[in-house]
């Protein structure tokens, strides 16, 4: 693993989307740090515990600080003041214990009663013992172990009230002797599944640009993973290419070899690939961290959603191989997650229809360097039916902060951060029926809002700062109609009127745009040169398109005309005069209209003349009153 560092920096809508706008979330109590708490009984293993992972101070619930505007301590507003906590800090919420619960602790024994009094050691112990229907309670500790929830039992597993759990994947590793310019230990046989694609044992394919793995980093793929005293080391392929720095596993020979010197630091090292796999319905997990486990590619993640009506809450996953959260069933619903320096995605989604997202963390993954195609970076969702993702942060990844992809239908993206990723913000691809609504996107270096080959999509009240393409409307050769085309959901094949892979219609209304690293502000084109921007039904009103002077970029938009090169406008005018489109947008130059680091709109762009009104169902997506004339983003 490579530890990085990244800049901070008219359609109905479903009703489902709307109320989901509306409704006020508390879920969990937060109590003083565990470490401050009488623990009647329950200890840590020094060996097992990094005081690094421990918590600080006392807490208040996160999502009812974020509903009456209280900052937590060391916290710090994100975009235009609004506060993305992710999960509450692990050892700080209190769910309530049922009164038939089975518990689990470190001084537990596999033989006792599953009692507070007399409980069991394991968590696989007490999922054995647990009929359907119980709650699982874990105390306080580090523990090693894979964990599954069996079809044939709905559990719940949460954390006890105040107390620090964590699902720990590494061990630790000593005995190492100075081998020239290298530190072996001998006898480790901890071996890992390195198949670079989602099928265990196919190669990587040979597009240019469209493999998982980049050549640049050729260990991608590889699970291993070890750390000095908490940092990340980076695996190479040979004994003769370890420098300070780096490690090799020699499978051949039992050995792990380390670059630099582990003399009196802790050495970990990952040993368990799955973390937590989820196969009954209505199962739920909460309160839990995880951490250091080392999937393969084909495990899909460290923690995998498998059944349907499954619910993930204030939970951590930081630091695996490759993916940390993988949902593949309906009606999942992820709330206060954290997802952190993974290896390849924070997340991905397929097949998880009526996916319910609300206040992820989702920062600095793909930390192996995947290619960003076909999946690296936040979180990728593709083949699910209505899906909601709303007032999350997706900040320094490196890929596509928000990707969803191949067939999503029903969407709605509202009220999220999008930060400071290596490739595009959001990326909306092959889909259909979309809203964008209340986002900040800034600073990404790719695209900041793509949309490509999507039928009928709705842009309301974005800030777009600092981007590549703000945004980028492209269409390529890709039909719906295609049987052989890759992308479409099998459970509904082609010919499907409601996935087409034709953009249009699409909606830009009262979004801010504001500075660019590319050459255009609004861009509209269509690679198989056969549509026009007229047919895609592209329109566009209310905006705010800011640059820094009127030749900078050198194009405001670019229009696709169809057949041969678009056409492109340096000015509103031009381009007003030419399509009859911006009749009620603005163009501004030279003033800045958002604030560098929060990335604020100011006030005086906010309550422009040009604002259109908002409908009743835009309005409660932004929480404010309908017919409210506005521009840009709204604050928390």
């Amino acid at each position: 693993m490579i530890e990085q560092n990244r800049r901070v920096g008219g359609r109905r809508l479903r009703r489902r989307a709307v109320l989901l706008g509306t409704v006020l979330l508390v879920s969990a109590f937060v109590l003083p740090p565990a470490q401050n708490r009488a623990d009647p009984g329950a200890s840590v293993d020094g060996t097992e515990t990094d005081s690094t992972w421990s918590s600080s101070s006392g807490r208040v619930d996160s999502l009812i600080a974020q509903s009456l505007g209280v900052l937590l301590p060391g916290q710090a507003p994100d975009a235009e003041g609004r506060v993305r906590t992710g999960a509450a800090p692990i050892g700080s919420t209190a769910y309530a214990v049922p009164d038939d619960a089975l518990f689990v602790s470190r001084t537990g024994s596999d033989t006792a009663r599953g009692t507070q009094e007399s409980p069991l050691r394991t968590i696989k112990a007490a999922i054995s013992e647990a009929a359907t229907g119980q709650t699982i309670v874990v105390r306080r500790g580090s523990y090693h172990e894979q964990v599954k929830i069996p079809t044939t039992k709905q559990i719940t597993l949460q954390s006890y009230p105040g107390e620090e759990v964590w699902l720990d994947g590494s061990v630790p590793v000593s005995g190492f002797e100075p081998d020239g310019q290298t530190f072996v230990a001998e006898g480790w046989t901890v071996e890992f599944d390195a198949s670079p694609t989602y099928s265990r044992g196919r190669a990587d394919g040979t597009t240019p640009g469209w493999t998982f793995v980049n050549e640049e980093h050729p260990m991608a793929s590889h699970p291993d993973q070890v750390w000095i005293n908490g940092q990340a080391q980076q695996q190479v392929g040979s004994l003769d290419d370890v420098v300070p720095g780096s490690f090799f596993v020699d499978y051949s020979s039992d050995r792990l070899v380390l670059g630099s010197d582990p003399s009196g630091k802790q050495v970990r090292a990952g040993a368990l690939a799955k973390a937590i796999s989820i196969q009954s319905a209505g199962s739920a997990v909460k309160g839990i961290g995880v951490r250091r486990f080392s999937p393969s590619v084909p495990h899909m993640g460290a923690v995998t959603v498998e059944s349907n009506d499954i619910s993930i809450e204030n939970v951590v996953v930081e630091q695996t191989s490759v993916t940390g959260l993988a949902v593949s069933g309906a009606d999942a619903r992820l709330k206060g997650v954290t997802l952190t320096e993974n290896g390849m995605l924070g997340a991905s989604a397929t097949y998880a229809d009526g996916l319910s997202v609300i206040d992820l963390k989702v920062t600095d993954n793909n930390t192996e360097r995947f290619n960003h195609s076909p999946a690296a970076g936040g979180f990728k969702i593709g083949r699910t039916r209505t899906v909601h993702v709303q007032d999350s942060l997706f900040k320094g990844n490196d890929g596509t902060g928000l990707w969803l992809d191949e067939s999503v239908q029903d969407l709605t993206v509202s009220g999220n951060d999008v930060i400071g990723n290596g490739a595009h913000g959001i990326s909306v691809e092959i889909s259909a029926d979309a809203v964008i609504a209340n986002n900040v996107v800034a600073e990404n270096e790719g695209n900041g809002l793509k949309i490509n080959n999507t039928s009928e999509v709705e842009v309301w009240n974005n800030s777009f700062i600092s981007n590549g393409r703000p945004i980028n409307i492209v269409q390529d050769s890709r039909r719906g109609a295609d049987s052989e085309t890759p992308g479409h959901d099998p459970r509904r094949l082609p010919p499907d009127p409601s996935m087409t892979w034709i953009n249009g219609p699409i909606t830009v209304r009262n979004n801010v745009v504001a500075g660019t690293t590319a050459n255009c502000l609004l861009c509209v084109e269509d690679y198989s040169q056969e549509l026009t921007a007229e047919d895609m039904g592209v329109s566009t009103a209310g905006n705010v398109l800011n640059r820094s002077s009127g030749s900078s970029p050198d194009w405001l938009v670019i229009w696709s005309r169809g057949a041969g090169d678009p056409a492109v406008y340096t000015t509103l005018g031009s381009f007003r005069n030419a399509t009859g489109q911006a009749k009620h947008d603005m163009e501004l130059a030279g003033a800045d209209v958002a604030d560098p680091v929060t990335f604020r709109i100011s006030d005086t762009v906010r309550s422009s003349v040009v604002a259109r009104p908002l409908s009743d169902q835009i309005a409660a997506l932004l929480r404010v009153p309908s017919e409210t004339l506005l521009v840009g983003p709204v604050r928390d």
